[in-house]
């Protein structure tokens, strides 16, 4: 396993209301907007649309309470990103599109492996935001992380994403601590026939997509294939010589996507899913134990999914979702050790420790070496069960509840030695109410409970907006929420099992058990057995959302003003030869969000940019050094571990252009400043032509992605040889 958070920015906090000013500004500039007319309602629409259809004319989600909203109704600040948007930006993989949300940043760690994250707080393992894929849990059961490489879910077929923005416990339980991602795929009666698209690019990038389907009164279905194949980075270090990182993947995913129609009061969603493939990992960043060869991972993945939907009246609505996933990942390579390393094991030297340096591997070691493969397979699975309730009494009140169970089975010789699980159970609801035009009370809860702790919690959230004239609203929101630790987290037993030892002189080592507790870099750090506690959050948000009608056009401005207060966080390090998470950090942070979007016919423009102030200090007890001295340096790395990825300043700007002969062009520029003190910049373009025909229609396409920094980010390994990056695309459909 690799470090949950590293490197330090320490930001030092400004008072939280020296941003009255802007919250001034805004009230100003709502009271400026004509009152006369009465708050817009939401759309009276009483057939099955009217629960998950979209309204134009105000921005709706659904994610943000698990009700339909306007956003002028929404009890916080939520990220709309249209997947025709995503489409025509050029952007070439699911993680990048959360550069274009305020205050999230994207990188990639280890070998290659991306990363997002809303106001920083992680590294490796993304545990803090859930992430959902047409209501079904997207992150790995147990490890509770985020795999982006290997999601099945093609560009393609997005309909829309949708982000909320701070906490959302409320709505969704313990992952939900910094916020949600809802990706909601397309309907498979809006991509009936076939469809077949091919990018290839810089880097040896391969992409493939093809789907077939077909729609009518009773069933819509539709089948899709997509492959996924990239070299990832060029080299992991300069100089004449350049080593070459061996960071790539080829993923191959195959999705069916199915709603049967039984009557006007009944139908039910069908999906099912199969990723295979191999997401390659460099020996140097991700190998243990000495490897002498890379530890690819060889995954083998599925879900099933079904959601029946239910509307007995006009007014009333309700869903079961029972959902399964299985993730199984084997990972397997050589290692060679020294025989001064061997005798250290016998003796009960710790392997790794610095003192034992000279001892375990010295400079020129002699001996005749073990070799050995070992592994770090895993499997697990999820299986999750949910019953979710809407009841909307009138136009100003509605009601959604739910219950829920989910389990967690993992099975896996390396992290936890042998096989074990975890119960969640979960009862959750909102209530919205309007008691007059100009006014928007939520309040909403979640009660869970799970065996990892064995204890209850409750995540609440109230919120008042003011509603002015009809696009207009400004949200005082407060919300609490908690992330607990996750199996590994709680429950490791952390060893690499030698097989197929040679020579015959190590006989006597196969199947014998390296444990942590053999390895200890860092003896008198180690936390290993300790019991973690909840994770909490107290969040205050202040919002506006506006929408500003023009002549031929529209303007839409959202704000965000945020102060949260992060307790007990665990942080630490997550590795073989070193454990030494806990609850010992607090976070202060602090900032404000802006996100814009102004629409002509045939131009659409959109900004986001995102300020954030953290300031973070050590809670947890004294940590001591092998001399039993107390090390205030170790305490300080601590904090420093959580602000990894805290970006100051980040952002986006895009602009999407209809041209003559029927060209669309499109611009991006991304940003990412003050991030792990360096800086992420890139502009892209891409140019479309696009071709109508009565059978068919087709699209070709060409995007460059130009790195205005040259100098890596995150790490000294992510190296590109060309800031320029070029790809060809052609599609069809049927």
């Amino acid at each position: 396993m690799s470090v949950t958070n590293f490197d330090k920015i320490a930001f030092r906090p400004t008072a939280f209301y020296r941003t009255n000013v802007a919250v001034m500004v805004l009230a100003t500039a709502a009271s400026l907007v004509s009152m006369d007319t009465a708050a817009q309602s939401p759309d009276g629409d009483t057939q099955l649309a009217g629960f998950y259809g979209f309204n134009d004319e105000i921005p709706e989600v659904l994610t943000t309470t698990r009700l339909r909203q306007p956003k002028t109704r929404v009890p916080g600040t939520t990220t709309v990103i249209e997947g025709e948007m995503i489409r025509d930006l050029g952007i070439m993989n699911l993680v990048e599109v959360f550069r274009l949300v305020p205050g999230m940043v994207v990188a990639e760690v280890g070998s290659n492996s991306p990363v997002t994250t809303y106001h920083g707080t992680v590294h490796y393992e993304q545990r803090r935001m859930q992430v959902l894929v047409d209501g079904r849990t997207a992150h790995r059961a147990t490890l509770s992380d985020m795999d982006w490489q290997t999601m099945p879910v093609p560009l393609e077929l997005i309909e829309r994403i949708e982000v909320s923005r701070g906490p959302n416990s409320a709505a969704y339980g313990i992952n939900a601590f910094l916020g949600t991602i809802n990706i909601i795929t397309r309907n498979p009666a809006d991509t009936s026939g076939v469809e077949i698209r091919a990018i290839r690019g810089s880097r040896n990038y391969v992409r493939t997509f093809a789907s077939v389907g077909d729609a009518n009164d009773s069933y819509d279905w539709r089948l899709a294939f997509e492959k996924r194949k990239f070299d990832g980075f060029d080299y992991q270090s300069g100089g004449p010589d350049p080593e070459p990182f061996h960071d790539g993947h080829n993923i191959n995913s195959f999705n069916y996507s199915s709603r049967l129609k039984v009557n006007s009061g009944f139908n039910a969603d069908i999906r099912l899913g199969v990723v295979d493939g191999v997401n390659e990992q460099d020996k140097d960043r991700s190998g243990e134990l000495e490897a002498v060869g890379h530890p690819d991972i060889d995954l083998r993945d599925y879900y099933l999914q079904t959601q029946l939907n239910f509307t007995p009246s006009n007014n009333h609505f309700f869903h079961i979702l029972a959902s399964f996933e299985n993730y199984d990942r084997r990972q397997q390579w050589p290692i060679e050790l020294p025989e001064t390393a061997v005798d250290c094991l016998a003796n009960g030297d710790l392997l790794f420790l610095k003192a034992n340096k000279g001892l375990c591997f010295p400079g020129s070691p002699g001996g005749i070496p073990l070799t050995a493969e070992v592994n770090a397979d895993s499997e697990d699975s999820r299986f999750e069960l949910e019953l979710q309730d809407t009841l909307l009494f009138s136009d100003d009140l509605k009601l959604v509840t739910g219950i829920g169970f989910r389990e967690d089975t993992y099975r896996s010789e390396t992290y936890f030695n042998g096989r074990g699980n975890n119960h969640q159970s979960r009862v959750f609801g909102n209530l919205e109410y309007s008691p007059t035009t100009w006014l928007t009370l939520n309040g909403g809860g979640n009660w869970e409970r799970t065996t990892t702790t064995d204890e209850g919690y409750f995540s609440p959230r109230v919120a008042a907006n003011f509603i002015l004239g009809n696009n207009h609203a400004l949200r005082f929101v407060f919300s609490k929420a908690v992330r607990t630790p996750d199996g590994f987290e709680q429950n490791p037993d952390y060893g690499y099992t030698l097989r197929n030892v040679e020579p015959a002189k190590y006989a006597g080592y196969e199947g014998y058990r390296v444990n942590s507790t053999d390895v200890w870099k860092h003896y008198s750090y180690v936390t290993l057995g300790e019991t973690l506690k909840e994770e909490t959050i107290v969040s205050r948000e202040i919002s506006y959302f506006g929408q500003f009608p023009m002549e031929t056009g529209q303007l839409s401005l959202e704000v965000r003003l945020f102060k949260d207060e992060l307790r007990d966080m665990i942080s630490g390090v997550i590795q073989f030869k070193d454990w030494t998470i806990d609850n010992n950090v607090a976070l202060d942070q602090e900032g404000v969000e802006i996100e814009a979007s102004l629409e002509f016919p045939g131009t659409t423009f959109r900004a986001s940019y995102g300020y954030l102030e953290q300031d973070g200090w050590y809670t947890g007890p004294v940590i001591r050094d092998e001399n039993r001295n107390p090390d205030p340096a170790r305490q300080e790395y601590n904090v420093d571990l959580l602000g990894r990825m805290s970006a100051r300043h980040s952002g986006s700007l895009a602009l999407i252009q209809e041209l003559p002969f029927g060209i669309r062009g499109s611009s991006a520029y991304y940003w990412a400043d003050k991030f792990r003190s360096s800086r992420f910049e890139r502009i892209d373009f891409r140019l479309a032509k696009r071709f109508f025909q009565p059978r068919y229609s087709a699209e070709l396409a060409l995007t460059m992605q130009h790195y205005i920094n040259e100098e890596p980010d995150m790490s000294s390994a992510n190296n590109i040889a060309d800031p320029n990056q070029l790809f060809v695309e052609a599609g069809i459909r049927f």
